[in-house]
């Protein structure tokens, strides 16, 4: 045994191949513990979440082994001192690297799962996920960039110390920025809407919400047309949440105007049945029909009804608006349009 080592140290191929060869069967050992082990263990468990974190860490910790290895080869081979040094950085740089990417996916898969389980009075909800989740990656961003200017013995004394001036001009260079990342804070934070919810702007544009981001707010609208609106146009603006309330259903009207003289119980029990038959109104609120006046030309009807999302109103309006044409026209029902009476005297 003695023999083999000190024919091992005294051969440096040698024990480059011995160490290419250990790293190696260490690497497939971690491996086989992580996946066939651990992985069992975990799912047996009611959370995915200890899944997510085994998933997570298995390549790292191959990596991890593979770097030791490399580091081992880089020492063993009684290179300069420089050459160790910036290898040594090097390796931990990519380590750090490798083990961010880990933590960012743990800590997204963590705050999933307090989200889905925490109730109303918890800060941490489903709308609020992207706030905590931007935070989790600053904070991991940071401590990772630390650890690399630590390993490269860079002072942070220095930066630190003009962060604050530079800090000031970059407030004055970026307001507009800043504007939209504050905003985009708070609209996480409040959740005036979220993701699914339709919106009208002010402008008069209406659509879908499909990403709130920490500058921009993107929607889609029904032509499928993305509209990108910067946060802070969006904090100071007039938005109506179609999705918002108590439930997710919006109202539909239908304006119906029937000639003078119509019987407007006949009128009334006609719509009430076209709102019944639809397939898109809902059956509570059940449909209603309101008188709501006297026109110029007509006796002015509204059909009012629900239906259970928003993007629904456009298609309930079209099958509404059908029916009644074609009932009123079967039931001699009359829809009159305006006139208009000239007189012409003659001097």
């Amino acid at each position: 045994m003695r023999d083999a080592y000190e024919l091992i140290h005294h051969n440096p191929p040698l024990a480059v191949a011995a160490i290419i060869v250990v790293t190696l069967l260490a690497g497939a050992a971690t491996d086989f513990v992580t996946t066939r082990v651990l992985l069992r263990l975990t799912a047996k468990t009611s959370t995915h979440l200890d899944d997510e974190i085994i998933a997570a860490i298995r390549k790292p910790l191959f990596i991890s082994v593979f770097l030791v290895g490399v580091w081992l080869v880089v020492w063993h081979l009684q290179t300069p001192d420089l050459v160790r040094r910036v290898a040594r950085q090097l390796l931990i740089t990519f380590a750090i690297l490798v083990w961010t990417g880990a933590g960012m996916r743990i800590g997204k898969a963590l705050l999933q799962i307090v989200a889905t389980r925490a109730g109303e009075h918890k800060y941490i909800q489903a709308r609020t996920v992207p706030l905590f989740d931007i935070g989790i990656r600053t904070v991991i961003i940071g401590g990772a960039a630390y650890g690399i200017l630590v390993a490269w013995h860079v002072d942070v004394t220095a930066w630190l110390a003009s962060a604050g001036i530079l800090g000031i001009a970059i407030g004055f260079a970026a307001k507009d920025t800043l504007a939209n990342l504050f905003s985009g804070i708070f609209i996480l934070a409040d959740a005036p809407y979220k993701i699914g919810d339709f919106i009208v702007l002010d402008s008069g544009e209406r659509g879908k919400v499909t990403e709130i981001g920490i500058r921009s707010t993107r929607i889609l609208t029904r032509d499928d047309i993305e509209i990108i609106i910067p946060n802070a146009a969006i904090a100071n603006a007039k938005i109506v949440n179609e999705s918002g309330g108590p439930y997710a259903k919006a109202r539909v009207r239908v304006n119906v105007g029937v000639a003078y003289g119509s019987d407007i119980d006949h009128v009334r029990a006609v719509l009430e049945q076209i709102g019944r038959e639809s397939e898109y109104l809902v059956d509570d609120p059940e449909p209603r029909v309101r008188f709501r006046g006297l026109g110029d030309s007509s006796l002015d009807f509204q059909l009012l009804g629900w239906v259970e999302q928003p993007v629904l109103r456009g298609a309930a309006l079209d099958q509404l608006y059908t029916a009644v044409y074609k009932r009123f026209c079967e039931e001699k029902i009359v829809i009159p349009f305006p006139q208009r009476d000239v007189h012409l005297f003659r001097e």
